[in-house]
């Protein structure tokens, strides 16, 4: 279990012991928690380590050399102070680093604390860019898919059940199977939201062009258009709103499936939520919950306020007449 919710467990009475790390400042300062000796040595000691890339003994030696300025300097007790600083005080993490280095190692360095607005704006642009661009993969993949499942049955019946079966992985799941093939980062949390947006807009350009009517499609062909002439200027059109309704849905999901991205350094609105979690720190869970809460609503708004440029404005007069809304 998460250490941090295995104290709040032990305080509350859930779970009776637990292990620990000993340098967390909350054990005894903030719940009074008594820690037992582990007189059998049942668990491994873990001492701190740099662990670098062996290149950079060549490339920047001065960086190694400053780091092993700290080998031996921070004590057992002495991490508890600079984790109470941080966790309990609510001190910056790079305010306690710098104040540390400046007193024991004579290093200066400046210092600047981003506020609330700053740190809300540079996760709502992590949070966009993993959304904005796993949904454009996502409907240029799509569109042709569920126009290939409302043509060809065969394969139509494939496609629908393969994008089913992906959306019914659990989020976390895929986001860590990504890892082995993209690494972590941005790239595997984008590959996963791509997945999960794929069932809603495919389901409903299959089902949005399975719904218009026959005689239409007749007389396109009456006409003389050719299929995909009338695909793109008969079917498509009037199948729009259901289509939209699919992208729409596709991006409200995206938006908070996104959060767990921050498990796997994505960044976003999961990133103040876990360290919120982490701090217990309700102002930093509610930086990034409010936030994207938000930003599916806006998404959900935008995508309504496109319809009135994607809907051909004859279906926009039906769908009103048949709500009552005009004479």
């Amino acid at each position: 279990m998460e250490h941090d919710l295995a104290y709040r467990g032990l305080e509350s009475g859930s779970i009776d012991v637990t292990d620990v790390y000993t340098t967390d400042a909350e054990i005894i300062a903030y719940y009074g928690l008594c820690t037992l000796e582990d007189d059998l040595h049942y668990f491994p000691v873990y001492t701190a380590v740099f662990v670098y890339r062996m290149q950079l003994e060549k490339r920047a030696p001065r960086v190694i050399a400053a780091l092993a300025r700290l080998n031996g300097k921070i004590s057992e007790s002495e991490m508890i102070r600079l984790n109470e600083l941080a966790k309990i005080k609510r001190v910056p993490e790079s305010k306690v680093a710098a104040q540390y280095l400046a007193k024991h190692l004579f290093i200066t360095s400046r210092v600047r604390v981003e506020t609330v607005a700053e740190r809300v704006w540079k996760r709502t642009a992590e949070h966009l860019y993993l959304v904005s661009i796993s949904l454009c993969a996502a409907i240029l993949v799509s569109l042709p898919l569920g126009i290939l499942a409302e043509k060809r049955p065969g394969p139509g019946r494939v496609i629908l059940a393969l994008v089913g079966i992906i959306q019914t992985i659990p989020s976390l799941a895929l986001l860590v199977f990504m890892i082995p093939f993209l690494g972590i980062g941005a790239r595997p949390a984008i590959a996963a939201l791509f997945l999960y947006s794929l069932l809603p807009i495919v389901r409903n350009t299959y089902a949005g062009l399975r719904e218009v009517p026959l005689d239409v499609r007749e007389s396109a062909e009456a006409l003389g258009l050719p299929p995909g002439a009338s695909l793109m200027l008969v079917e498509l059109p009037m199948a729009s709103r259901i289509i939209l309704n699919g992208v729409k849905t596709s991006a409200v999901i995206n938006v908070g499936t996104a959060i767990p991205g921050a498990l796997i350094s994505a960044g976003g609105y999961g990133q103040p939520i876990l360290t919120g979690i982490r701090m217990d720190d309700p102002g930093l869970i509610l930086q990034g919950a409010v936030p994207a809460t938000l930003l599916a609503l806006l998404a959900r708004g935008l995508f309504g306020l496109a319809e009135l440029v994607v809907v051909p404005k004859g279906l926009r007069l039906k769908r009103d007449k048949m709500r009552g809304n005009t004479p």
